[in-house]
């Protein structure tokens, strides 16, 4: 009929693509159309037709209810999510505006999240730098000469994400769903990418866990690993292969200053797909709900370990459909520091001893018991700690 509004599914479209692992052009391939059209189309500057609409469920195998409802309400939830931040607290924005601007102008939206997330990094570089340590991830001076620091730089990525990466998620609850089909990953892995998983003594393995035999087609494990361990480097294996165009795409929303941050980014991500992967995001935060924050039970209801559940709590960030802000760090009884993850906005040292008051040094004399603690920092801020041991890889 001439008066039947036009459907636009910009968001939707963009994300569909997303979770399929495509680019513009594959899509473009995919449907027969130009890059262009498809990059018009989720920008919301093009209609979807009714023949496209179809063409698109055909194409990807899906049932017409999923390409319908409000096409923005995910960009509307992240937007929303970017003007909590205090630095908007004086300006009127109401929800309806809100809305209205990630639905009609998504393209002035994903501009103004990645300038508040460049924003976000750069606080956190000069809140280092206040503190007196290295602005900018610089390490040390030698010879006159600025080191960088890598893992700085890396650290500093996550946390002006609040580690969350909804496409990621979006990704791995996919994958999930192809590996339940497919009956596990042995079985995925065998049918997807024609490679067989092998357990094999942990001396062949020379100090590795997981080592890809493409030659061979084979995914080879210590066979010492525990199951949870198991599973997550199964699981890891995946995230490298399938989800390697999202991480990309992640990773150019970054700026890095030397190469070895960018790596241990990418392996931040995805060990992120990973986790993902073994506890997908819906499942997982209804089910934080349900057993109310209880970690050994959600460790045993996703067969995973304490410290991956740990970890990620911590993820639980997706706009519109976030739980408890969780933060993560993981010591040694000499109290290095060897992984922390933030999405809490938990003010960690930069550098220097940390508070030996916190229970977290004291967990090693009382082995595999949760000790929980309430801490209160001098601003007047509170957290609440749960702090336990943990053994990795297996026998």
């Amino acid at each position: 009929m001439a008066n039947e509004r036009p459907i636009y599914l910009g968001p939707r479209l963009r994300r569909l693509r997303r979770e399929q692992g495509l680019t513009q052009a594959d899509m473009a391939r995919d449907l027969d159309i130009s890059a262009s059209y498809v990059a018009l189309l989720e920008r919301n500057q093009r209609p979807v037709t009714a023949d496209m609409l179809l063409r698109i469920a055909r194409t990807y195998r899906l049932d017409m209810a999923d390409l319908g409802g409000d096409g923005g309400a995910e960009d509307g939830a992240r937007l929303a999510a970017t003007l909590k931040d205090p630095i908007f607290a004086d300006i009127d924005l109401p929800a309806l505006e809100v809305a209205d601007l990630a639905t009609n102008y998504p393209g002035m939206s994903e501009a103004l999240i990645r300038l508040y997330t460049a924003y976000r990094e750069e606080q956190l570089a000069l809140a280092t730098f206040r503190s007196g340590g290295p602005p900018n991830g610089v390490g040390a001076q030698v010879g006159g000469a600025a080191l960088i620091d890598p893992v700085g730089e890396s650290r500093r990525f996550l946390a002006a994400r609040r580690n969350s990466f909804p496409a990621l998620d979006d990704l791995a609850e996919l994958l999930a769903s192809r590996i339940s089909e497919a009956g596990g990953m042995d079985a995925y892995c065998k049918a997807r990418h024609k490679l067989t998983v092998r357990r094999i003594p942990a001396d062949v393995m020379m100090g590795a866990m997981r080592r890809l035999d493409r030659h061979r087609g084979q995914i080879l494990l210590d066979e010492t690993l525990d199951a949870a361990s198991e599973a997550f480097q199964l699981a890891l294996q995946l995230a490298y292969m399938e989800m390697a165009p999202q991480i990309r795409t992640e990773l150019e929303g970054g700026t890095f200053a030397t190469e070895e941050g960018r790596e241990l980014t990418r392996r931040a991500l995805a060990s992120y797909g990973a986790a993902a992967i073994l506890m997908p995001y819906t499942a997982f935060a209804k089910a934080v709900e349900a057993k109310a924050y209880d970690m050994e039970a959600l460790a045993r209801q996703f067969r995973a370990s304490f410290e991956q559940v740990a970890h990620r709590l911590t993820t639980l960030q997706k706009p519109g459909e976030e739980r408890v802000p969780f933060f993560f760090i993981r010591i040694d009884p000499a109290g290095n520091v060897s992984k922390r993850l933030d999405g809490a906005g938990f003010p960690f040292a930069s550098h220097g001893g940390a508070c030996p008051l916190w229970s977290v040094h004291r967990v090693f004399k009382t082995p595999r018991e949760i000790v929980t603690q309430w801490i209160e920092l001098p601003d007047g801020q509170r957290f609440f700690s749960i702090a336990r041991t943990v053994t990795a890889g297996g026998g």
